[in-house]
C-alpha cells in the first residue's frame, strides 16, 4: 500500500541501534546515507565493477525498507537502522571515500529490482567470510570482480538473471502513506482503492476476510471485510481504516507478498485495480498515471502506431504524445487525455496481449539471446559496428542491414540475428530472455547502464 511507483527520498532517518534500543534517531539525505553505508561496508581499494555492484546492493536494499514503511508500520519514527544485524552499517559523521563518493553521486538514484516487479529488491548482503547469507558476499563480489565479472554479471550472479537496473528513478520527499483522514462508508478515492486491492490479497491467506469489487468506493462490503480484518488482528472492530488499521493493513499487506524478503513474491501491475480512475491528462501524477504508461508500453511493443514510453509515474509530453497516437489508432478524437474510453479500449488491448500472448510459452519462447537490458542491446549493437543517436536508430540500421523489417524495436527476429552475428565475432552470450521483458527497448529506454 506504499506509493506504486518507488522514488528517491530526500531525506532517510536512521535510527542509531538495533530497532527497541534507546538509541537516537538522525535524519540525513539520502545520498549521503549511502555514501556513509558504502564506506562502512566495503574497502575503497576494491575494483570499481565490485564497488558499484555493493553501492546499488546498498541502495536498493535502503529503498526496499522505505518503500514497504517497513518500521513506520510497525510504528517506529524511523526508516532503518545502523544495526547489521537488521539493516546496514552506518557511523554518524564518519568521513567518506573519494572514489566510493563519485560512484555513489552516480548511482544512488539507481535501484536493482526483479523484471515484472515494483518493489525496490530487498538485496541483502553479508560479508561472505565471516559471515555468509542468501545474498551478495561481499568479499566474494571483490573476487568475481578480479576474475573480469562487470558489476551487473556479479548482482545477476548472486540475486539471479531476473534483475534489471531503474535508472534516474524520480525524486520526491518523503510522505506517509496513511491518507491523512479515516475511511469510513461514503469515502471514495485511491486510498480506499489502495485499502481494497490489499484487503483482497490478504484475503488469499485469511479467507474469512470476503473479496471485494476494487472501485474506490467505501461501502458496506468493504466495511466488512475491514472489520473481519480488524477481529483477525486484534484491532477495535469498528469498520473505519485510521492510521492504527491502514498501517495494520498495509504491514499485512506487504508480509503475504513477502515484500522486504530476498525472495518477494513481488508487487506487480496486474496485481493492482485497472477500473478507470477519472480522466487524465498532462501534469497528472501518481499510480494511476502509471498504470496507464505500463499499457500503453506493452501495446507499444505489438502496435508500431503506438511509441513506447517509460512508466515513471508522470503524465508529461511523452505521455500525451503516446495517448494520442493511441487514439489515432483506435479511430478516437485526438485529445492527449485518457477519458474513460480511451482507458477502456487500451485496457482491453493490453489484457489481450497479457493473456494470449506475453504468458504464451509457444510464442514467445526463452532462448539465449542478446540482453533484454538496455545496456547489452546496445552495447551489443555497438560492437558489432551499429550505433545511432539513440538505441532505436540502432536497432533500426542493424534492421535495414539485415533485412529485416525495421519498427526501431528489439523484437524476436531481431534480437536471434543480433545474437548470431554477436557471437559469430567471437563474443559470448549467456544471458536468457524473452522476448517482451516487460520494459521497452526503444527511445527513453534507461532501465540499465
Amino acid at each position: 500500500m506504499a506509493q506504486l511507483l518507488p522514488y528517491i527520498p530526500s531525506f532517510i532517518t536512521v535510527h542509531l541501534g538495533p530497532p527497541n534500543s534507546n538509541a537516537e534517531n538522525v535524519t540525513v539525505s539520502f545520498q549521503d546515507y549511502v555514501k556513509n553505508v558504502a564506506s562502512s561496508e566495503v574497502y575503497p581499494t576494491w575494483n570499481e565493477n565490485a564497488l558499484r555492484a555493493n553501492i546499488l546492493a546498498i541502495t536498493s536494499f535502503a529503498l526496499n525498507r522505505v518503500y514497504t514503511e517497513f518500521y513506520r508500520v510497525r510504528g517506529y519514527p524511523f526508516d532503518i537502522t545502523s544495526s547489521t544485524a537488521y539493516d546496514q552499517q552506518f557511523y554518524r559523521d564518519r568521513n567518506y571515500f573519494a572514489n566510493i563518493s563519485r560512484l555513489v553521486d552516480s548511482l544512488f538514484d539507481d535501484y536493482i529490482r526483479r523484471v515484472g516487479f515494483i518493489e525496490p529488491l530487498a538485496a541483502k548482503f553479508c560479508n561472505g567470510t565471516s559471515v555468509t547469507c542468501e545474498g551478495l558476499s561481499q568479499w566474494g563480489s571483490q573476487n568475481l570482480a578480479a576474475q573480469g565479472y562487470g558489476w551487473l554479471q556479479i548482482l545477476r550472479n548472486y540475486y539471479g538473471r531476473d534483475i534489471e537496473i531503474v535508472a534516474d528513478a524520480q525524486k520526491a520527499d518523503y510522505t506517509e502513506s496513511y491518507p491523512g483522514t479515516a475511511l469510513r462508508v461514503g469515502s471514495r478515492g485511491r486510498s480506499v482503492a489502495l485499502i481494497q486491492t490489499a484487503l483482497n490479497r490478504i484475503s488469499q491467506n485469511f479467507p474469512a476476510i470476503p473479496k471485494l469489487s476494487v472501485d474506490g468506493i467505501f461501502g458496506s462490503g468493504t466495511e466488512r471485510s475491514v472489520r473481519i480484518f480488524q477481529q483477525a488482528f486484534g484491532l477495535t472492530d469498528d469498520g473505519i481504516v485510521g492510521r492504527q488499521t491502514w498501517y495494520a493493513v498495509e504491514r499485512v499487506y506487504a508480509g503475504v507478498l513477502r515484500l522486504s524478503e530476498l525472495r518477494s513474491q513481488g508487487l506487480r501491475y496486474e496485481d493492482l485495480g485497472w477500473e478507470f480512475p477519472e480522466p487524465l491528462r498532462v501534469g497528472d501524477r501518481g499510480n494511476k498515471v502509471g498504470q496507464l504508461q505500463y499499457m500503453l508500453a506493452v501495446v507499444g511493443q505489438f502496435v508500431q502506431e503506438v511509441p513506447v514510453i517509460s512508466a515513471d509515474g508522470i503524465f508529461g509530453p511523452l505521455t500525451r504524445d503516446a495517448v494520442i497516437a493511441f487514439q489515432r489508432y483506435e479511430g478516437f478524437p485526438t485529445t492527449g487525455e485518457a477519458d474513460d474510453r480511451t482507458w477502456d479500449a487500451l485496457y482491453e488491448l493490453y489484457s489481450g496481449i497479457d493473456n494470449r500472448v506475453l504468458d504464451n510459452r509457444a510464442a514467445f519462447p526463452q532462448f539465449d539471446t542478446a540482453d533484454t537490458t538496455v545496456v547489452n542491446a546496445r552495447q551489443r549493437l555497438a560492437a558489432l559496428g551499429y550505433t545511432g543517436a539513440n538505441l532505436q536508430e540502432a536497432i533500426r540500421a542493424f534492421q535495414r542491414a539485415n533485412g529485416l523489417s525495421v519498427t526501431g524495436r528489439l523484437n524476436d527476429a531481431t534480437a536471434r540475428a543480433i545474437t548470431r552475428q554477436y557471437q559469430a565475432r567471437g563474443y559470448s552470450s549467456s544471458t536468457r530472455m524473452t522476448q517482451y521483458p516487460g520494459t521497452e527497448l526503444s527511445v527513453g529506454s534507461r532501465d540499465s547502464r
